[in-house]
């Protein structure tokens, strides 16, 4: 899907064919206008005439907005506005000379009509030194700018488009199984038997070093599991082949699933009962997508019953109690899920259904 963007280019201004001093036309000048803001330049007048086309472009990429409908459609083109620089440098008798459709020339008109209320006052044409009215023909480009390959996440530019992804350097583990071997069970738990699952959003950069930017902790374990488990994830710098864009290394983010088992007899039946209640939550998904609605609400049901903080538990079931206008069923469950994730999807959702 393209993104749509705005890339406007001043495409060469094509001057007045005519100029009006009382009732005559002119065929010619002297000197055209000039957008403001070149005139202090100690320099040849042909320069002042390039900084005032690059002002003039400036002003409009910061002040036009592509149209919606335009967007819609998919309408790209150039616009040709006409309008007459008076004696005094402001504008009049702006007109479309040719559009596109879409409402991208009443977008041109509106930002060129705009000049005179912000205070822009051109510099006039002339003819022996004498101001004159000019009429001035001014093309804008619109144009759908294709998607760029990368995303900013704070300061880091995140690539989203590539021709290899990041590779997790190992002859014998996956960066899953290396993280759940390394994690350290934190001091205090060891005979808990908490168990869970979480996952890390890896930004690897074009060094093959690591910064953990996201956790999520499905089973609200807590903030001592997520510590630890991004200290064995730190430990992996280093250990990453970097995407690769065209041809060189960049960074991207890389999604990493994690199991946090207890060990030890003693966990067991908790083991089996997590082992079990991912089952049931994933037959129960199953089944209700097969059009057996109350079958796989239960079995889903039960999931939410063995682990009641379980934010996938809650969330697939929640989301299926939403598609049978269960609002209230759905409202409770996704709540409960905003508590343990709290950037999760499911706030958009709890602002429109719970009251």
């Amino acid at each position: 899907m393209r993104k749509y963007g705005l890339a406007l280019f001043i495409l060469g201004f094509s001057m007045a064919v005519f100029a009006q001093a009382d009732t005559t036309i002119y065929q010619t000048a002297d000197q055209f206008p000039r957008f403001p803001g070149c005139e202090e330049l100690d320099t040849t007048l042909a320069v002042r005439q390039q900084c005032a086309e690059q002002a003039l472009l400036a002003f409009i990429y910061q002040n036009v907005q592509y149209p919606l409908e335009a967007r819609l459609e998919g309408i790209e083109g150039t616009v040709v506005v006409s309008f007459v620089v008076e004696q005094d440098g402001t504008i009049s008798d702006w007109k479309i000379l040719r559009d596109i459709g879409g409402g991208c020339g009443a977008e041109a008109i509106r930002v060129v009509s705009a000049m005179n209320e912000v205070g822009v006052r051109w510099v006039p044409g002339k003819i022996k030194d004498t101001p004159v009215r000019l009429r001035f023909n001014l093309p804008i480009r619109f144009r759908l700018e294709e998607p760029l390959p990368y995303s900013m996440l704070g300061r880091d530019s995140v690539y989203t488009v590539l021709d290899q992804e990041a590779i997790f350097i190992s002859e014998t583990d996956s960066i899953s199984s290396w993280l759940e071997k390394m994690m350290k069970i934190p001091k205090g738990y060891q005979d808990s038997c908490r168990i869970g699952d979480m996952e890390l959003s890896l930004l690897v950069g074009p060094n093959g070093n690591v910064k953990v930017y996201d956790v999520s902790d499905y089973n609200n374990l807590g903030f001592d599991f997520q510590f630890e488990l991004i200290s064995a994830a730190n430990q992996t710098s280093g250990m990453w082949k970097p995407a690769i864009y065209q041809g060189r290394p960049v960074s991207s983010l890389v999604n990493v699933g994690v199991l946090i088992e207890p060990v030890g007899a003693a966990c067991l039946d908790v083991i089996q009962s997590y082992e079990l209640a991912k089952q049931l939550s994933e037959e129960g998904l199953q089944l209700y997508n097969e059009g057996e609605i109350e079958t796989g609400i239960l079995k889903m049901s039960e999931a939410v019953d063995l682990f009641p903080d379980h934010a996938n538990f809650r969330y697939v079931r929640g989301q299926a109690y939403l598609n049978e206008n269960m609002y209230e069923e759905a409202c409770i469950d996704l709540k409960h899920v905003q508590k343990i994730l709290p950037l999760s999807v499911a706030n958009e959702i709890v602002d429109l259904i719970c009251k």
